[in-house]
């Protein structure tokens, strides 16, 4: 039990992207791995190809999963013993937008399974915003399926998303299933739950 009385980091995951930038290290200190741009940090994920790892200390190199497995109770405490999930259920990032990321949604747990997907509920906290940045969640009041079906045809999706500004500190809820995007200019803690689908509606 002595060997989970302690601390547990992980090592982070740093994922390049188009939309990323320079703000993991400029703005958190972090030190990436080359001058490319990272758009993503896994801090915390239990997938099947992506695996966050203890960082130091007596249990340096054990993964998040076998945490999970063999050692759920001392780690996670009691009331995670009856969870089926047979991965840690969350996944936690850091995102550095630069650029407007893709208009996009997560399938709905009630057609997930039918869509072969995974729900993504997730939330949001703005770590850091730029003057003028914006947060997209949700069509605009009025907006109709015709209207929808229309727009995804023009190419003026983003006319249909409602939107608001941004600050430092702010936080915001996305249910699964809900359309949205981030917006240029903003650092975000982004915790959501263990998926990886997403539909990409307008870029």
């Amino acid at each position: 039990m002595a060997l989970f009385d302690r601390l547990l980091r992980f090592t982070p995951l740093y994922q390049t992207r188009v939309w990323g930038g320079r703000r993991l290290e400029t703005v958190l200190h972090r030190t990436l791995p080359d001058r490319q741009p990272y758009g993503e940090s896994w801090e915390l994920v239990d997938r099947e190809r992506e695996q966050s790892m203890v960082a130091d200390g007596p249990l340096a190199g054990w993964t998040l999963h076998r945490l999970w497995t063999d050692h759920r109770e001392a780690v996670f405490g009691s009331r995670y013993l009856s969870s089926t999930s047979p991965r840690f259920p969350l996944l936690i990032k850091i995102l550095d937008c630069v650029d407007d990321l893709s208009i996009q949604v997560h399938p709905p747990a009630a057609l997930a399974a039918a869509l072969q997907g995974e729900p993504k509920t997730e939330m949001w906290y703005v770590a850091h915003a730029d003057p003028g940045a914006r947060i997209y969640a949700g069509l605009r009041r009025g907006v109709t399926r015709a209207d929808f079906e229309r727009a995804l045809r023009d190419g003026t999706v983003a006319d249909c998303v409602h939107h608001e500004a941004a600050h430092t500190g702010d936080s915001l809820f996305v249910p699964s299933g809900r359309l949205h995007a981030l917006g240029r200019g903003l650092l975000i803690y982004e915790i959501q739950q263990n998926s990886d689908t997403t539909y990409r509606v307008f870029d």
